[in-house]
């Protein structure tokens, strides 16, 4: 399987080497060059069988060349192995037809977990094998970070750096990046908003001499390996349901458009869906731009479902290079546009994305609505961003299944949850000391040397 960027001027790469490169070096994200599709029979064969199986099956084509079949079951196994629920993904009915799929069973309680726990052995096994030591840089609204830290925490061919927007992320979403005392983690809280650190972070995967110098890597929704290990949970649910015998549709609240793209995957692969229905908070962007055909930027709010407070939705470039015919030069031209604010999309670029997608939106106060409405009437605790997935759900209802992508655990937002529903959110057991364990963190300013000097610190360079 080989690999190719949205922006066409990158070397062509193997899955390994697209993994461990993470951003193009012409800017662009890498994708398959094809996309290995699966018969009926091959997604009915899946029924039954355990989500590392599944995982196996659906991933496998992908990875092609990189690894061998026993390597590839060994990391698969080790990636779940500490999941909370022996499903891994379980699925919740929460009204006829509606179902929730509970993402939240990983370490740091967030759908993160199924990629982040993936990438961080598919990363440990291709370093051993080249004896190679790599610098991770991410960016996170909130669950990427941890995550990350969570899946390369002592591990022994990897620093980690994840920027964090200081005071724009859940007390327990940064507790669980701080806290771990392992040297080769390290949280820095950055000056400003989340689009703010996804930008230095593109600064730094582009400046060459910086990326060769610390042999960065990146582990955020733009590396392929992320959007793979997602694609899988969207085969196990719908086989479920009764798929490939009957459709299904999916709603994905979602900020940076990974999540919802891994659905666009499954659907290529041959997953019968009828609609994937983009769900947004207050910071709209992809709703708007599905609604009037231009991506225009238009400031940060900050809300109670902080992980979506995004306007560069950075997987979006990858639908554009399907709804541009995979014209490299149409979607670079459209990435310089997004520099000075925005871009309007061709009229049959749209037309394929409103094909593909649907979308919906949902303001503060019809969040905190549905996560009342939910508990009340259903017994269900959601997080504030599950809230939006199941208001957005509810208004794209119909007569195929629907299921809604519960991503992330009440408990990483106790204070939305105990305001809107007055239901009180505890932690697992597991981590019930977390608000108890020392926090270890570096403040630092948002400007791009700034950055790259407290990096090179923490590696020791």
């Amino acid at each position: 399987m080989r690999y190719i960027s949205t922006r066409g001027q990158a070397p062509v790469l193997s899955f390994e080497d697209a993994m461990l490169t993470g951003l193009a070096r012409d800017g662009g994200l890498y994708v398959p060059e094809t996309i290995p599709t699966m018969t009926p029979e091959d997604i009915a064969d899946l029924a039954g069988v355990s989500y590392e199986e599944a995982a196996f099956r659906v991933m496998r084509p992908f990875v092609e060349g990189s690894f061998s079949d026993a390597e590839f079951r060994e990391i698969i196994a080790k990636a779940y192995a500490g999941f909370g629920h022996d499903a891994r993904a379980p699925l919740v009915q929460l009204e006829p037809g509606h179902f929730l799929l509970e993402l939240f069973h990983g370490p740091t309680l967030a759908f993160k977990d199924f990629a982040m726990q993936l990438i961080g052995q598919l990363f440990q096994v291709a370093l051993a094998k080249r004896g190679e030591r790599v610098t991770i840089v991410g960016a996170t609204s909130g669950d990427t970070g941890s995550a990350a830290i969570e899946a390369f925490r002592g591990l022994d061919n990897v620093n980690v750096c994840i920027l964090y927007p200081h005071g724009r992320v859940s007390e327990v979403q940064r507790r669980q990046m701080t806290t771990p005392t392992e040297s080769n983690v390290h949280a820095l809280a950055v000056d400003g908003d989340f689009d703010d650190c996804q930008a230095r972070l593109k600064d730094m995967f582009n400046d060459f001499e910086f990326r060769d110098e610390v042999k960065l890597a990146g582990v955020n929704s733009i590396n392929w390996g992320r959007v793979l290990a997602q694609v899988v949970y969207y085969f196990t649910s719908a086989v479920a349901l009764g798929a490939p015998h009957r459709k299904v549709s999916f709603t994905v609240p979602t900020g940076n458009f990974g999540d919802i793209f891994a659905g666009y995957i499954a659907k290529q692969m041959g997953l019968p869906i009828e609609k994937l229905v983009i769900a947004t908070n207050q910071n709209d962007i992809l709703h708007r731009t599905m609604e009037t055909g231009a991506y225009t930027k238009a400031g940060v709010t900050p809300s109670i479902s902080p992980s979506m407070d995004i306007q560069v939705s950075s997987n979006f470039e990858r639908a554009l290079f399907d709804a541009y015919g995979r014209d490299g030069k149409a979607v670079s031209a459209q990435m310089d546009d997004l520099a000075n604010g925005g871009f309007s999309i061709s009229q049959g670029a749209m037309e394929y994305l409103r094909e593909q997608f649907d979308s919906g939106r949902a303001s503060e106060e019809e969040t905190k609505a549905e996560i009342k409405t939910s508990f009340v009437h259903f017994g269900e605790v959601l997080c504030p961003h599950s809230a939006v997935g199941v208001k957005v759900a509810r208004d794209h209802l119909g007569a195929v299944p629907m299921i809604t992508l519960a991503t992330a655990h009440p408990a990483k937002f106790p204070a939305a949850v105990k305001e809107a529903c007055g239901q009180d959110a505890p932690l697992p057991p597991r981590m019930a000391d977390l608000f108890e364990r020392d926090e270890r963190v570096t403040r630092v300013g948002g400007e791009l040397e700034a950055l790259k000097t407290v990096i090179r610190e923490k590696i020791g360079q």
